[in-house]
């Protein structure tokens, strides 16, 4: 039985960067050793708590004196194990996307702000983005798609979600880094993905330039040629939304480094405009850019 329920709050990325131990040490510790007990919310998080912590840095501890794994890891259990508990919390935590998603397809504009508020306090925005804005605004996709919520209860959310994404994003043009310069595809109204790549970057040190929703391909090319940009990103949700503009998009690869992203950029389409294809999350696709990747072979998932 994990601690969830007793004060849990750290996703494994979070608790690696506290303690300073890779996820896939803290995975075999926990395997071999028993050395941390997650829970998980009613969403599946698994969730880390402060004992949790205070174990890894116990064994951490215990390895420096040169105890061998096992040792220092049982070490570490009965220490933390016979120190006094915490005072419990009133209930079990709150899953961040399902607490989102009550407030915001209720109309509950306060609550909802709380609960962004809420996972910004206590996660990286990196972490935010990844584990719960995304996975959220798929799953709003997928039950507005089953007709489970109304396009009213939709539009709120994403709005809402919006606005708050891009007060994130506030000055994220200024400083002495690498520019990127990102837009949507012609047609390409949904733009939510694009401002969370922006916003990743910007976690690299990137400077963003965002045009938004259904720009022209010239109408990009003409801000390229202006700002000469490190990287140009073209971000389209449907496939069709690119048919019909390999010439100008292949004209703009010429002007800047284009990257082509979204669940319609394809290995193909990539291909014939000379671009680098931008595939997975926007934090991973963010990364990539930020360490100059190599094109990806697969569909892009923003």
């Amino acid at each position: 039985m994990g601690e969830a329920h007793g004060g849990a709050y750290l996703r494994i990325g979070e608790l690696s960067r506290r303690v300073g131990v890779p996820p896939d040490t803290l995975r075999a510790w926990e395997r071999r050793y028993g050395l941390l007990r997650p829970g998980r919310t009613d969403g599946g998080f698994r969730l880390y708590s402060e004992a949790d912590e205070r174990r890894i840095r116990d064994m951490q501890a215990n390895l420096a004196a040169g105890l061998a794994p096992a040792q220092a890891a049982r070490r570490a259990i009965d220490a933390v194990d016979a120190a006094p508990a915490a005072p419990p919390q009133d209930g079990p935590p709150e899953d961040p996307i399902a607490t989102l998603r009550e407030a915001l397809e209720n109309f509950d504009e306060a609550r909802a702000h709380a609960a962004i508020d809420a996972v910004l306090a206590a996660f990286s925005l990196e972490s935010v983005l990844s584990h719960v804005v995304m996975p959220y605004l798929r799953d709003l996709g997928e039950r507005w798609e089953r007709g489970e919520i109304s396009v009213a209860q939709e539009h709120f959310a994403s709005n809402v979600i919006r606005s708050r994404l891009l007060a994130q994003g506030r000055g994220w043009d200024t400083g002495g880094g690498p520019r990127a310069v990102l837009s949507c595809a012609p047609g390409e109204l949904h733009d939510i993905g694009l401002v969370c790549l922006g916003l990743a970057l910007r976690a690299h040190d990137w400077r963003v330039t965002m045009i938004g929703a259904a720009t022209p391909v010239d109408t990009v090319a003409g801000v390229a040629r202006r700002l000469a940009p490190d990287v140009v990103v073209v971000a389209a949700n449907h496939e069709e939304r690119l048919h019909g503009h390999e010439d100008e998009l292949r004209a703009l690869a010429a002007i800047a480094p284009l990257v082509l992203a979204g669940p319609g950029a394809t290995r193909e389409a990539a291909a014939r405009v000379g671009a680098r294809l931008g595939t997975g999350d926007p934090v991973t696709v963010a990364r990539r850019i930020a360490d100059g990747g190599a094109p990806a072979d697969a569909r892009a998932a923003m």
